[in-house]
């Protein structure tokens, strides 16, 4: 067999390196390659000075709750590190007892503090503490305390023939709103200008009918999503590799309006060339890589479909108790943290 030329093989060495491609089957170079003597001619060993070039971060979207942004530079292990810490680790205020001192409605009493305990609290996480283990009474720096004493009425106003449950009864619809907090020890004086409650007002947590009532007292605590789900302060929190869509030659009329059906509205848009439709890659980045493109016979050797294997971008929708750019910024303090302790730990243990 004929020799590769040196640029054609330097050419693929790239490709697997930079790129993770999708075939019609199955996905290729999704191996991590970045150490030492993988490729000869190629220096992969690390280097700090080389990673703070290549490394950044951008800031795509940013809105109340939500955060889309950019980390190019990293490996998938560090990636990953920081979707697991936002998801299980980072703290956040969520119920934990539930004292029920009366509870006629038909919900459970386990139930419904289940219920509440999903319900996200509105409360810095930051200005608290842990609660020690085996305490059995809440202290003001670690536990917040909040009550829901509710009962449902008839309306004497109400149109005879009405049956609107709106109309006929007071309160027979429970929400988060209904919660108040009730300061503990001199949590009045420690946060002066503080709002505690849900973070949601509308939090439909029971329907009541005529009678019956809702007498519950709340005690909500410093915890992380390992422990249980609901201090979990994310409601996603995923990442992907940014796509990156290659056409191998022109293609033009039919084939481009059936190439820019085949993947999201605007991925590929259609150009007028001299009066011919010319298909071109406007905005990879839409894509979600449903691989359409290979059901049509004509055009599945046309087009490369890749990841960019150190481009990686993260979206993270929080819960509203703290603002996503805080969670973000709170995961790199805890990562921080946890390659310190490695680090004690190392100078700490003698060497053989």
């Amino acid at each position: 067999a004929p020799p590769i030329a040196p640029m054609a093989a330097r050419r693929s060495t790239d490709e697997m390196r930079d790129r993770v491609v999708l075939g019609e089957f199955g996905v290729r170079n999704v191996h991590t390659t970045d150490f030492p003597g993988n490729y000869p001619g190629y220096d992969d060993a690390w280097d700090q000075r080389r990673f703070e070039e290549a490394f950044r971060v951008d800031v795509i979207r940013e809105e109340e709750d939500t955060l889309e942004f950019d980390m190019v530079g990293i490996d998938a292990a560090i990636a990953n590190a920081f979707r697991r810490i936002l998801l299980a680790e980072v703290p956040t205020m969520a119920v934990e007892k539930v004292f029920v001192y009366n509870n006629t409605s038909i919900v459970q009493d386990e139930i419904l503090a289940h219920r509440l305990g999903l319900i996200p609290i509105r409360a810095d996480p930051r200005l608290f503490e842990y609660r020690n283990q085996g305490d059995q009474e809440g202290t003001e720096i670690d536990t917040l305390q909040f009550q829901l004493k509710i009962k449902c009425k008839r309306n004497p106003q109400a149109a005879k023939e009405s049956s609107d449950p709106d109309e006929l009864y007071f309160n027979h619809k429970v929400y988060s709103k209904h919660m108040t907090w009730v300061p503990l020890g001199n949590q009045t004086d420690l946060f002066p200008d503080a709002d505690f409650r849900p973070v949601h007002d509308d939090i439909l947590i029971a329907l009541l009918r005529p009678g019956q009532e809702i007498d519950v007292l709340m005690h909500c605590v410093k915890g992380i999503g390992k422990d249980h789900a609901k201090f979990s302060p994310v409601a996603t929190a995923s990442y992907r590799l940014l796509p990156d869509i290659t056409l191998l030659q022109p293609i033009e009329d039919e084939a481009a309006e059936t190439l820019q059906k085949c993947f999201s509205p605007g991925v590929i848009e259609i150009q007028n060339i001299n009066g011919k439709k010319v298909a071109r890659v406007a905005n990879a980045r839409l894509d979600t890589f449903s691989r359409e493109v290979f059901r049509h016979e004509g055009l599945k050797n046309l087009v490369r479909l890749a990841r960019v294997r150190n481009h990686y971008i993260f979206t993270v929708e929080s819960t509203g108790i703290l603002p996503p750019d805080v969670l973000v910024s709170e995961a790199i303090k805890i990562l921080m943290g946890k390659c310190q302790r490695f680090l004690n730990e190392l100078d700490s243990v003698p060497m053989e």
